[in-house]
């Protein structure tokens, strides 16, 4: 079957949004005082609300409508579906301290001095974050960074409800809308997304361009590159200088079939769960195809060292639930350099005992700090030119 017999409406039209149709939850601005009126109270949004929030509001979370309820909550966790049936990877839901609230009262959402959206409480309850963290992640381990912010960082209560945006928040990162992006993107050829939360190198650039040959995207495909720009893991670099090293290596790139755009999404490090989120999120954009890498959204203990997913879990994840999300999955090239070949798979660079170069990124930072060379075969001069500033 080729690519583009396998996605739905494909040669008129960018694929559709999943559920079918693109969510769009900002009020005019005629109704935003009107609905202002009638809020009790304020709850001031964490960065990863905020992220929440606008991909609610801009449809990247087609077909949610608002903070998932009870029974939807429960559901994701137990078997990564709403009760209607639909695919996701995550519950999204909003959460306080707040004793005061109640079901029926609808609240501010602020943002670092802005009001973003307004949400009516449908729903309150206190969850199980222990059951949470071991269906979402796996394990209820401290030392998984998102299993540490469920317990740590999210409040006592969970809300859940309809919202309605008021403005999105300002970003140093300019996050295009799915409706924005898809007016840019192909109406009859694949495109492929490739999902990163870190400053970009050599061997990204070389896996994304290359999986444009791959035998099920279609000859002119392009690829968008689209990295998280939320919070991630704790020892992750900023996100403002993660920002710059795309914006110079786009500047420099001049390649019509590299899109580029950033997401306002917040790193889980789930693995399997957050491949899946990641997917639907990326058909919303108008993507047909996702690079799934090896150990994608993974992360290791702090204690031993061990990882807690496997290598090839989030992979095998995903490429289950791609028939039914109209999206093919290009699995990443395990790539390594070498100084005969530069840049070839591992296995041709095993096969024809070529000599691999390797460079860690405790030495690569090590490097940094000290002021030495980086090999151009591993970043990007204009990106190193950026991190050692930071």
């Amino acid at each position: 079957m080729t690519s583009n017999q396998s996605h739905p409406k494909r040669q008129s039209e960018v694929i559709a949004p999943y559920g079918g149709s693109l969510v769009d939850l900002m009020l005019p601005k005629a109704d935003q005082e009107k609905v202002k009126k009638n809020v009790r109270g304020k709850l001031e949004c964490s960065d990863r609300n905020a992220c929440d929030i606008e991909l609610l509001v801009i449809g990247g979370f087609s077909p949610l409508r608002g903070f998932m309820l009870k029974d939807d909550y429960e559901s994701v966790i137990k078997n990564h579906r709403t009760t209607s049936g639909d695919l996701f990877g995550l519950p999204i839901v909003m959460d306080t301290d707040r004793e005061d609230l109640v079901i029926g009262d609808q609240v501010l959402l602020t943002y670092k001095g802005q009001d973003i959206a307004v949400l009516k409480i449908e729903e309150k309850w206190e969850p199980d974050k222990m059951l949470e963290a071991k269906g979402c992640y796996g394990t209820t381990s401290l030392e998984h960074p998102a299993v540490r912010m469920i317990a740590m960082q999210r409040k006592r209560f969970y809300l859940g409800g309809a919202v309605h945006g008021l403005e999105l928040p300002k970003r140093v990162f300019p996050c295009k809308t799915p409706a924005e992006l898809r007016k840019e993107l192909p109406k009859d050829e694949d495109v492929v997304a490739f999902q990163c939360r870190n400053p970009i190198h050599r061997a990204h650039y070389e896996l994304f361009t290359r999986a444009l040959d791959a035998d099920n995207v279609s000859k002119n495909a392009v690829v968008l590159v689209h990295p998280t720009c939320g919070p991630t893991q704790e020892d992750d670099i900023a996100g403002e200088v993660r920002f710059q090293t795309y914006e110079r290596l786009a500047s420099e790139v001049n390649n019509p079939r590299i899109k580029w755009a950033y997401l306002p999404y917040s790193m889980h490090m789930a693995g399997p769960r957050e491949a899946l989120q990641h997917m639907i999120i990326r058909r919303n954009y108008g993507c047909t195809h996702f690079i799934i890498g090896r150990d994608m959204a993974g992360c290791k203990s702090s204690l031993n060292g061990d990882d807690f997913y496997g290598p090839y879990e989030a992979q095998d994840f995903a490429k289950k639930y791609s028939t039914e999300l109209s999206m093919d999955t290009v699995p990443s090239l395990n790539l390594v350099f070498t100084e005969e070949e530069g840049y070839v798979t591992a296995e041709h660079a095993k096969s024809c005992n070529l000599h691999i170069k390797k460079l860690s990124g405790t030495e690569f930072r090590k490097m940094l700090r000290n002021g030495e060379d980086i090999p151009e075969w591993f970043a990007f001069k204009s990106v190193v030119e950026v991190l050692r500033k930071a």
